[in-house]
């Protein structure tokens, strides 16, 4: 970092850069253009982060971010209590939320399966999982985790686990995006897209 910028924006900069795919000079973009607002809107923003700890917790049925609990999904009466999709992180529940596609409940892991990163079931909350599995009347697990090596392995994981349990275990279609020409698709997007064919 230059010795031209003064400590408190090179300090700022700094903690910008930790935010996922925000590089050196995203992040100086970013603090040089808070610096341009007025002190007002700067301090909104400091009061706004400096509240994130104080009143968000994660509920304590789905585990998502929520300033209530249990959370507003979870508090829904209207929601179908006998299917649960499993996602990653809150990001991904706010997605499928904000599609309008599903009417049950969620529950989130909180990260995949990566025993070379030293993550495995007792980190997520896999075991949370299970332990609502039995006392709740549960007979659907949708999952939805990504469609990488080690969002598959926890789908594969969680399945076997499940299956065991007398539930309907469904994984989410991973494929062709609607609207994108097949020849422009990855050979990983194709087979993908073929192993979750649908028949009429």
């Amino acid at each position: 970092m230059s010795s031209a910028l003064p400590p408190a924006l090179s300090r700022l900069i700094k903690d910008i850069e930790r935010l996922p795919g925000v590089g050196e000079k995203t992040a100086t973009r970013f603090a040089l253009q808070i610096l341009r607002w007025p002190k007002a809107q700067a301090r909104e923003l400091a009061d706004s982060i400096a509240e994130l700890h104080g009143k968000i917790g994660l509920c304590s049925i789905c585990f998502t971010f929520s300033e209530q609990n249990p959370c507003p999904v979870c508090a829904d009466c209207k929601r179908d209590n006998s299917v649960v999709c499993v996602v990653e992180d809150p990001g991904d529940l706010l997605a499928l939320e904000k599609a309008g596609a599903f009417r049950g409940r969620y529950h989130v892991l909180h990260g995949v399966l990566s025993p070379m990163d030293g993550i495995g079931p007792n980190q997520l909350k896999i075991g949370e999982l299970f332990e609502r599995v039995k006392k709740e009347d549960i007979k659907e697990i949708i999952l939805a985790t990504s469609s990488t090596v080690a969002g598959d392995a926890t789908a594969s994981f969680l399945a076997e686990n499940l299956k065991k349990l007398g539930l309907q275990v469904a994984r989410i279609a991973c494929g062709i995006p609607m609207g994108m020409d097949l020849k422009y698709a990855d050979r990983m997007t194709l087979q993908k897209a073929l192993e979750a064919r649908t028949f009429f």
